[in-house]
């Protein structure tokens, strides 16, 4: 498929995959994007996973006919980008390979090999004539692999974001981008906020028009709203006005207490309250929606002295990627030594411009009159 009229889309849709990376549910699959240019040298933007080489190959043979390719460029050495480099290298033998020093090392690793007959080291500002088509490489280290460079085309001003705004879903889906690609960003790039920031930057300093990233759909239409998203959640602002409620429960009444708090916040004006219980629910999705909104109550029992399980994975994942900016509220249930609230207090000690909630509701067992009226403190104060 054509991209513009001399960019050329060769890259697959997985629909076999279940779990992105071992751990992301993909119900919708996943895309492996990559590109190539035939100008008057021929440059191809990276390769595809593993399983689908064969297919990616021919691909790249079905657009380019009898020609061979000059270049394959490697913005990114994460096996679902990379795994074919080593085949393209057997069939195109005299195709030069470019990429960043750090990603050599890593082919080296993987394959055995750094290419060093026939590679082309690049940094950051290096360029590459194609013809028409000069090819600008901008570092990206840490967006979210070290070895990453990004490539902008000044001839169709479009910018090869590698990882940067993909998403999840094969592109033969039709789904909203913002929820997979919030899940996405947040599960994997979230931890690299500063370095996304960095990026963001340098980009803002050329004539982008187009973004085509190695994951999900090309951006050709209103890039200033994905532009803005990245802004917001590279920099851990509040995306959306609302509260989400996150728990655990084992016989229901932490949940109950929950329920009520949810139902008082929705009386009380508060325009969003998503409510999540963290055993059942996908965690990756949890934890999108604890970044996308401004506040958020945890809500768990006291368990071996320390807290319920799914409460300690979801705080770990939230910490691990550099979770602030936030106002949190605590809600603990104990039926003899209720320590919950202490216990995940210390656990977000970490996250910085933390505000805690003046309220924190306390229940022994279940619900009373006492731990209501706390409730009702806690969604007065929230709503303020």
């Amino acid at each position: 498929m054509k991209i513009t009229d001399d960019i050329h889309y060769i890259g697959v849709d997985d629909h076999e995959i279940d779990l992105f990376e071992g751990q992301y549910v993909v119900e919708n699959g996943m895309a492996y994007n990559s590109y190539v240019i035939p100008d008057d040298k021929i440059a191809v933007m990276d390769t595809v996973d593993a399983h689908f080489g064969g297919k990616w190959l021919q691909n790249l043979k079905q657009t380019i006919g009898d020609r061979t390719p000059d270049y394959l460029i490697v913005q990114h050495m994460e096996p679902d980008h990379s795994a074919n480099i080593d085949a393209f290298a057997k069939t195109y033998p005299d195709a030069v390979i470019v990429a960043s020093a750090p990603a050599f090392t890593m082919m080296k690793q993987f394959f055995g090999s750094d290419y060093a007959d026939r590679r082309q080291v690049i940094k950051e500002g290096d360029t590459l004539a194609l013809g028409a088509h000069t090819l600008q490489f901008v570092g990206a280290p840490m967006v979210h692999w070290p070895e990453v460079m990004v490539t902008y085309d000044s001839h169709d001003k479009v910018l090869f974001s590698a990882d940067g705004f993909g998403k999840f879903g094969a592109l033969d889906t039709d789904e909203d981008w913002a929820c997979e690609a919030r899940r996405y960003y947040f599960g994997i790039v979230g931890k690299y906020g500063m370095q996304v920031q960095n990026l963001l930057k340098k980009a803002a300093a050329l004539d982008i028009q187009m973004i085509c990233p190695l994951h999900g759909p090309i951006l050709k239409e209103n890039l200033e709203y994905y532009v803005n998203l990245y802004q917001t959640w590279s920099s851990y602002g509040v995306e959306s006005e609302g509260i989400m409620i996150a728990y655990t429960s084992v016989y229901g009444h932490t949940k109950a207490a929950v329920e009520l708090l949810a139902e008082k916040l929705t009386a009380k004006g508060c325009p969003k309250v998503v409510v999540a219980d963290l055993a059942r629910e996908d965690m990756a999705e949890c934890v999108e929606d604890a970044f996308r909104y401004g506040k958020l109550v945890l809500a768990t029992t006291t368990y071996n002295t320390d807290i319920f399980p799914f409460m300690r994975e979801f705080i770990s994942d939230l910490t691990e990627r550099g979770y602030q900016n936030r106002t949190i509220a605590l809600i603990e249930n104990g039926s003899w030594a209720p320590t919950a609230a202490k216990v995940m207090r210390a656990r977000l000690e970490s996250c910085k411009n933390i505000t805690f909630a003046e309220h924190t509701v306390q229940i022994k067992s279940a619900l009373n009159g006492e731990s209501r009226a706390q409730i009702e403190a806690l969604a007065e104060e929230l709503t303020q």
